[in-house]
């Protein structure tokens, strides 16, 4: 999992450089980093690529686009750590939608919770430092759509083998940034194409060990070092590009993190029993 989230840190990180380019162009060439490992996957084991729940498929890789494409612009007025902090209250909607959709039960005690967290997307926004609402609201639209996105997951099941997933969203991904981004195309140089480039690879490297790292241990157990990725990010962002991060800001990541960390914790113990 550490691995997992020093590759998703690195990931969001070199989006973040890359952001003089056009949003597009960036989807384009994450998904095409990504697609050089899931094709060749499905191929050598023979996973039909189309699987069996199509609709869901498709539902899921267009909910994954617009979270994708919202979050990476969203780098383009917030400092990374910020935006990746954000982002995390996707499990708040993504509750609210099972709830909705899936009719699965939430505990007060968990609405607390959520409160909690969202308290600390309040304080950010009211007292931290290079905050904008366009930023915001980017970041925020792509936290709701990857809250659809795991309700859509989870009405998957194992009907579908997640290679399947990833490479829907990582094909949708690269037909509609490739396509969005002829008239916004720039050349980049070497060194950017590198980066381009790793940002699949990383994005690959990070879901692959963070899928087994919850095979080898308990949820519980794991979950939590997730949000490592924000420290990591944060600490990248002070260093690489110069952001600040005044104590404001840090109390309401702290919340974010703490609020989230201690549902994954209760809805455990809930399973258990």
């Amino acid at each position: 999992m550490i691995i997992s989230a020093l590759a998703f840190a690195l990931m969001s990180s070199f989006v973040k450089y890359l952001s003089h380019f056009n949003v597009y162009q960036i989807v384009f060439f994450r998904s095409t980093g990504t697609l050089c490992f899931t094709l060749p996957l499905l191929l050598k084991q023979k996973i039909p690529m189309l699987g069996n729940e199509r609709k869901l498929l498709f539902t899921r890789g267009v909910f994954g686009v617009i979270s994708l494409t919202c979050f990476f612009q969203s780098l383009h007025y917030l400092p990374v750590g910020t935006a990746v902090s954000l982002r995390y209250v996707a499990p708040i909607f993504a509750a609210v939608f099972a709830l909705v959709f899936l009719k699965e039960k939430i505990r007060p005690v968990q609405w607390l919770l959520f409160v909690i967290a969202f308290l600390g997307v309040l304080i950010i926004k009211g007292f931290g430092a290079e905050v904008n609402y366009i930023g915001l609201t980017l970041v925020l639209f792509s936290a709701v759509f990857l809250g659809l996105i795991f309700v859509v997951i989870r009405k998957i099941g194992n009907k579908d083998h997640p290679l399947v997933i990833i490479n829907y969203f990582m094909v949708l991904a690269f037909v509609f940034g490739g396509l969005m981004s002829v008239r916004y195309w720039q050349n980049p140089t070497l060194l950017e194409f590198v980066l381009f480039l790793s940002t699949g690879i990383l994005g690959y490297v990070g879901q692959l060990y963070m899928t087994k790292a919850f095979q080898a241990q308990e949820t519980n157990l794991i979950a939590p070092i997730k949000y490592l990725e924000v420290v990591i990010t944060i600490v990248i962002g002070a260093f690489w590009f110069g952001e600040v991060y005044n104590l404001w800001t840090l109390l309401g990541i702290f919340l974010i993190v703490f609020g989230l960390i201690y549902n994954i914790y209760l809805k455990r113990n809930d399973t258990k029993k």
